[in-house]
């Protein structure tokens, strides 16, 4: 293998064992010698265990930011509206691997930590929709009030999601819009 793809499969082998364990307790041994190389080896990769955990954590926060993004011709309401249908899609999906990197991973670094990936998302939607730097506080609070709306729909029976999904869907795109409109003048 080369050296990327070595790297990516050592990763993508963190990345599935993040599901089952909060990142700090994934087992450098274990993810080696699924690999099959020695542990030397994945030290050659990631110069130390935090370097590794790091790395996993911002491949999970990509996959993240990829499944999210928006198309490229979609503005305003419109791009919200494909974030939040994505975003729901993807904790759908993979709802382990998200309550694991924003409930169970204890920042290993400055600047990591369920923080981070608020501010990727927020940074991420407030360019999506056109809306000035200003909202970008604004756009990090409603992307923890996206992220808890969507476990805890996530949570129900896929009847009652599918029965509630239309709904959740405008609701969090109006949501935005409520929080980043300015007030209007007295």
């Amino acid at each position: 293998m080369s050296p990327q793809e070595r790297r990516r499969q050592l990763v993508g082998i963190g990345l599935r064992k993040f599901v089952e364990q909060p990142v700090q307790d994934l087992s450098l041994d274990e993810v080696a010698a699924e690999a099959g190389v020695s542990r030397g080896l994945l030290f050659h990769y990631f110069p130390s265990k935090t370097d590794f955990h790091r790395a996993v954590v911002e491949a999970a926060w990509r996959r993240v930011g990829r499944n999210v993004t928006p198309d490229e011709d979609a503005v305003g309401p419109a791009a919200v509206r494909q974030v939040v249908e994505r975003f729901l899609r993807q904790v759908e999906r993979r709802r382990e691997t998200y309550v694991a990197l924003v409930l169970g991973q204890a920042p290993i670094a400055p600047g990591f930590g369920v923080g981070g990936l608020r501010e990727q998302l927020a940074a991420l939607v407030v360019a999506a929709a056109d809306l000035p730097d200003a909202a970008l506080p604004a756009a990090h609070g409603w992307v923890a009030y996206l992220e808890d709306r969507a476990l805890q729909w996530s949570a129900l029976p896929e009847a009652a999601r599918e029965e509630q999904r239309r709904a959740l869907v405008e609701h969090c795109t109006r949501a935005l819009t409520l929080l980043t409109d300015p007030a209007p003048a007295a």
